[in-house]
């Protein structure tokens, strides 16, 4: 999540009192000479982009937070080749015209204000990393880390790697029904060797007591999410980007493919390498 910024005062309530006068009426001080204000653009960098004017969304804690728990994530990172942003540009302002509601995902920024700005939308959207779970996002205990992520290491020490298609667009719902997302989905190339490696990491979780994944795991990447069960919107919504696409890309090609390379577990704010394929 991006951070909020926050201006605090001085926490000291000396700087706030006036200065003390000795001797009578103090010295009549020289006027300075007051220079006008740089432009704001030299001020900022090149890409900078100022997300004070974009509107925000809150979301709700997937599961509640308790005292010396850790959340635990379990993902394959994804970035998107910049060659496919093009085109991902052009169906995310489709979406966000079809559903105006869609936020970022994680970044949490309206998609619709993105959308007015293409530095935007691929800075904050398109620029960063995404995932595809292979775990539930569950709470863990610290005598658990250390075990749970050696575990994992051993498990994935002989990956290779594979190609993964994100071939299909597609809403999920969580399992609270507080929001809902749209996503792109594998559904041949790479499927089962995502597969294999939910089953593996399931093994670890039930070593640890952890809820396994879905019984019927529909590897993808979300992009956008909107608040609550917004299921018909979001069916519609991807019947028309599959039209939308067809009409802009005559090749029967897939949305998005992407090399698999990178294992992650996150535990808390702390990120563990469990597989990483050299290059």
């Amino acid at each position: 999540m991006d951070a909020l910024m926050a201006n605090y005062g001085s926490d000291s309530d000396d700087d706030n009192e006036p200065a003390a006068v000795v001797g009578g009426a103090p010295e009549p001080q020289e006027a300075s000479v007051l220079l006008p204000p740089p432009p704001l653009d030299l001020l900022q960098p090149p890409n900078f982009v100022d997300y004070s004017t974009i509107a925000q969304g809150s979301r709700i804690r997937s599961f509640p937070h308790v005292e010396g728990n850790y959340a635990l994530h379990v993902y394959i990172p994804i970035v998107i080749p910049f060659n496919a942003r093009k085109q991902l540009t052009l169906v995310m302002r489709r979406a966000a015209s079809l559903v105006p509601d869609l936020y970022a995902v994680d970044a949490d920024y309206a998609l619709s204000d993105l959308c007015k700005d293409e530095q935007k939308l691929e800075k904050v959207l398109l620029g960063r990393e995404f995932h595809v779970s292979l775990g539930r996002t569950v709470g863990i205990q610290v005598h658990q880390i250390d075990s749970l992520v050696a575990m994992l290491r051993q498990k994935f020490q002989s990956q290779q790697r594979y190609w993964m298609d994100f071939n299909k667009w597609e809403h999920f719902v969580n399992d609270d029904s507080t929001r809902s997302f749209l996503s792109l989905e594998v559904t041949r190339t790479g499927l089962p060797e995502i597969s294999k490696q939910i089953h593996m990491v399931d093994e670890v979780y039930r070593l640890h007591g952890l809820p396994e994944f879905y019984k019927n795991p529909r590897p993808h990447i979300s992009l956008a999410w909107a608040l609550g069960d917004v299921s018909s919107k979001l069916k519609q919504a991807t019947k028309e980007i599959e039209k939308f696409e067809n009409s802009i890309n005559s090749s029967k090609n897939c949305n998005l493919r992407c090399n698999f390379s990178r294992i992650v577990c996150k535990v808390g704010k702390k990120v563990y390498d469990i597989c990483k394929i050299g290059d």
